[in-house]
């Protein structure tokens, strides 16, 4: 099987297909989604349609061309799911946690190995990490909500995605190093159905017990009681206090797959078919929940762990199939430079830096010499372009956010 080898890593001892999967899930909330959402309006304002404003899906008609449907499908997916139901949009931050949940079992293990005999130093050495990165998450999470803005504390939002990716990732990792895989798959079961019987058998106040609507729902309603500061969705919060719990069951999915991507007598190409196969498994038994436990992600229910967790499999098999497998690299090096930063990009994307003026100040005169239509995704190209640039200047000089 040919295997181009031109393209290494600089970072030594990473899978290729997880910085370039990380980038890939990185680039919709970064810029990409505002150039397909322009790409839409176009089609929007050629065909008179309308986006529902209950969930913003653009009404598609019989008239539009193959390239329009897949702009307008595309843009419809970039939107979160109201309530009940399932996006493109939903995965991504899930497959951000599962993503680093496949990164534990490989910098773990090889941390551990270099250790030798001082297994227990390095262990300490682990758990300050842990301890340390958690922290720190939850901070940045918070500067991005506007911790320095200096609003009175009832405006402040607490709760962040950096803070939930931050406490998921511990409580998994946590049990990763002190449990045996048969324990961990325990752990990962029991934490769902724990979620599940607690959200459906718990009596809120005014509710009852089972009613799993925005107010009425038990995670809303210790969010409400518990939760300090601003709530994001005003009577809930989607990164809220107890569904953090099953976003560890997230974080888990990820740490299975990494242990078997360091199964030794396993070919990669047959892990990349038991990613598949697992993936379609996943999604099944997503499925089969939903008929009872509503896939929702703002609740993170059981059987969006699943589902989700089932999407993010089959794309990691994907990326891990192509690029590591086969061995085409080349095409996936833009969102490796991304993923390798994505802690900062992140950052930088969703607060501090205006990626939209700096576009406007390089690209608007050209930008302004296409029709008015066609500003929105030009200039969110540029931005791309701009963001890419940097991300590769950093990447070729070895320089990383690491937490």
């Amino acid at each position: 099987m040919a295997t181009n080898t031109a393209i290494q890593n600089p970072v030594a001892g990473r899978l290729i297909s997880l910085d370039a999967l990380r980038g890939f899930d990185m680039f919709w909330i970064i810029s990409g989604e505002e150039i397909f959402h322009g790409l839409a309006n176009i089609v929007l304002t050629n065909h008179h349609l309308y986006r529902n404003p209950a969930d913003w899906q653009i009404a598609v008609n019989g008239d539009l061309n193959f390239w329009e449907r897949i702009a307008v499908g595309i843009s419809n997916q970039l939107h979160h799911t109201p309530w009940n139901g399932f996006t493109f949009y939903d995965v991504i931050f899930p497959l951000f946690i599962f993503i680093a949940g496949i990164s534990m079992p490989l910098s773990y293990t090889k941390q551990l190995q270099q250790a030798g005999v001082n297994k227990a130093i390095a262990r300490k050495k682990i758990y300050r990490s842990l301890i340390k990165r958690t922290l720190i998450l939850i901070f940045l999470g918070m500067v991005v909500n506007g911790l320095f803005k200096w609003q009175d504390y009832a405006h402040t939002r607490m709760a962040s995605v950096l803070g939930r990716i931050a406490l998921s990732c511990f409580f998994a990792a946590i049990i990763y190093l002190n449990t045996s895989l048969r324990a961990q798959i325990i752990w990962f079961v029991g934490i769902l159905l724990a979620y599940w019987l607690a959200m459906m058998w718990i009596p809120i106040p005014g509710y009852g017990a089972g009613v799993l609507t925005p107010e009425g729902n038990l995670e809303a309603y210790i969010d409400r009681i518990l939760l300090p500061g601003k709530l994001h969705r005003g009577v809930y919060d989607p990164e809220g206090i107890l569904s953090t719990l099953p976003a560890i069951g997230s974080a888990m999915l990820g740490i299975f797959t990494g242990q078997l991507l360091q199964h030794e007598k396993l070919s990669t190409t047959y892990k990349a078919i038991a990613l598949f196969a697992g993936g379609a498994v996943l999604l099944l038994l997503g499925l089969a929940w939903n008929t009872v436990f509503p896939i929702n992600k703002n609740m993170w229910t059981g059987s969006f762990v699943l589902y989700a967790g089932g999407w993010s499999m089959l794309l990691f098999a994907i990326f891990y199939y192509i690029i590591d497998v086969v061995g085409w690299k080349r095409w996936s090096m833009p969102m490796v430079w991304i993923g390798c930063n994505s802690i900062l990009i992140y950052m930088a994307a969703h607060g501090l830096v205006d990626f939209e003026s700096t576009s406007q100040f390089i690209f608007g005169g050209l930008v302004d010499k296409a029709p008015e239509m066609w500003h929105q995704p030009l200039l969110w190209t540029g931005v791309t372009i701009i963001q890419c640039a940097a991300l590769y200047f950093l990447y070729r000089k070895k320089w990383f956010l690491k937490i």
